[in-house]
């Protein structure tokens, strides 16, 4: 076993980051919100997911956010990828595609926001649906990138 290191801790922060964003989107989809719409009526129900809807979102652009920047940038600079390396077979363009995927995840988030704030149920839920399978698969992606 190896021993812990700075780069194990940063890396450590970073997925812990991913299990909370991820996790707590799996909690909301498919524990919280569905009891809420079971036990509450349908004004307390509004009330309530908008409010944990705030919540995670600013917890998101506040800690989640700038932790997994922060720290994916670090890992990035500590294997010393570059934008051309991000083109090159392998880690590069594996890591592409975890960046890639995670910002459209980002901004169906952001988007998922925004419909719910304008009363656009319909579109709010496809797009919660697609910041959920998208962060599933920037996971994905990050168990096929090697550990620093």
């Amino acid at each position: 076993m190896g021993s812990v290191n700075l780069w194990s801790l940063v890396r450590f922060t970073h997925v812990i980051g991913a299990v909370v964003w991820v996790g707590g989107q799996l909690a909301l989809s498919v524990v919280v919100l569905p009891l809420g719409r079971r036990l509450l009526d349908s004004e307390a129900f509004a009330r309530f997911s908008a409010a944990a809807g705030r919540r995670f979102g600013m917890l998101t652009g506040a800690i989640f956010l700038p932790l997994q920047l922060g720290t994916g940038w670090a890992i990035a600079w500590h294997k010393g990828v570059t934008w051309a390396s991000l083109g090159e077979p392998g880690y590069g363009r594996t890591l592409a595609t975890k960046l890639g995927l995670f910002v459209v995840v980002m901004l169906a988030a952001a988007a998922h926001g925004w419909a719910h704030a304008k009363g656009r149920a319909e579109l709010a839920k496809a797009l919660a649906v697609v910041s959920l399978v998208g962060s599933l698969g920037v996971v994905l992606l990050a168990t096929a990138l090697p550990a620093t």
